[in-house]
């Protein structure tokens, strides 16, 4: 693997268990696509810090779960702007 992308699924994955966040936001913030995010947490991360990709794992199942609470809240400030 190269160095960059092993150090780039370092900084992510830190960043993730930090913070708390989406894939979608750690893309935004690293300037990648999120494909590449969800590639480097679940397959790159494991052979580099598998403890990291177990914390990362619990995150993204944590974040899978509330999708529906952050989407419902998005729309209805969505709606509000509108208006």
């Amino acid at each position: 693997m190269k160095e960059y992308i092993e150090a780039r699924a370092k900084g992510i994955a830190e960043h993730m268990i930090e913070t708390k966040c989406t894939i979608r936001v750690a893309s935004k913030i690293f300037g990648v696509s999120r494909s590449t995010v969800h590639k480097d947490m679940r397959e790159r991360l494991l052979e580099i810090n598998p403890q990291d990709a177990i914390k990362v794992k619990q995150i993204i199942m944590m974040n899978k779960e509330h999708r529906s609470e952050r989407g419902g809240e998005t729309t209805k400030l969505k709606y509000k702007r509108v208006q």
